[in-house]
C-alpha cells in the first residue's frame, strides 16, 4: 500500500537536482517525520557496438567514487528532445561516434525508487562508426575506449574493470537481445 504524504518541503533546489524532505504516514499508521527524496532528471544511456564488434566506452573521473570509471555513453535529454535523439546526441558529443541504425530500446528502469525519482532508459546502438571529434562541455574530460564485446563481458564477470552497475547491466541486456534477435540473422 502507498504511503500518505502529510507534508513536503524542499531543502534545496539546483540545476543538478533537488532534495525534498517529506513527512509520511505509513499504512500501519506510523509516521516518518523525515524521509528524504532526491529529485533528479531521467537520463539515457546506450551500449554502443561498432561494425567490428567493439563496445564504445567513455572513461571519466567520478568525484563521489573518487576514481576514473569506464562507462557506456549517457546523459540527460535536452528540452524538447526525445530519448532516442538524446542518446544519439550524447554519443556524438562524448565519443564522436554515431550510427545510421536507430537506437533499440532495451529497457526503462527506476534508478533507486527508495530515495530517487529518476529513471534510466537504456538503448542498444549497433553498427556505430566514428563520424567526428568529441564535442565536450567545458567541465567534461572524457577519454574514449573501444573494447571487444566478448572480452568486455569476460572483464565484467571477473571484476577487472572500474565501472558502474548501469554499464554492466546494459551489457548483459544487449548480449541477451543480440542472442535472441541478431545472431540467427548474422547482423552483428
Amino acid at each position: 500500500m502507498k504511503w500518505k504524504k502529510l507534508k513536503s518541503e524542499y531543502l534545496y533546489k539546483s540545476p543538478f537536482g533537488n532534495l525534498r524532505k517529506d513527512k509520511c504516514q505509513l499504512p500501519n499508521g506510523s509516521v516518518l517525520n523525515e524521509y528524504y527524496v532526491n529529485e533528479y532528471s531521467d537520463w539515457v544511456n546506450a551500449i554502443v557496438i561498432t561494425k567490428e564488434n567493439k563496445v564504445v566506452l567513455v572513461e571519466q573521473y567520478r568525484h563521489a567514487g573518487s576514481e576514473l570509471y569506464l562507462e557506456i555513453p549517457a546523459g540527460k535529454m535536452e528540452e524538447n528532445e526525445t530519448n532516442e535523439d538524446g542518446i544519439l546526441r550524447e554519443l556524438r558529443e562524448e565519443t564522436g561516434f554515431t550510427s545510421r541504425i536507430r537506437p533499440i530500446k532495451l529497457g526503462e528502469f527506476m534508478v533507486n525508487p527508495a530515495t530517487q525519482t529518476n529513471k534510466v532508459i537504456t538503448y542498444l546502438i549497433v553498427d556505430a562508426y566514428k563520424e567526428s571529434d568529441q564535442d565536450l562541455d567545458a567541465n567534461e574530460d572524457v577519454n574514449v575506449h573501444l573494447y571487444d564485446f566478448n572480452e568486455f563481458g569476460k572483464a565484467l564477470k571477473e571484476n577487472l574493470l572500474n565501472t558502474q552497475l548501469f554499464t554492466a547491466y546494459a551489457y548483459y541486456m544487449a548480449k541477451d537481445f543480440i542472442a535472441e534477435n541478431f545472431e540467427q540473422h548474422r547482423i552483428l
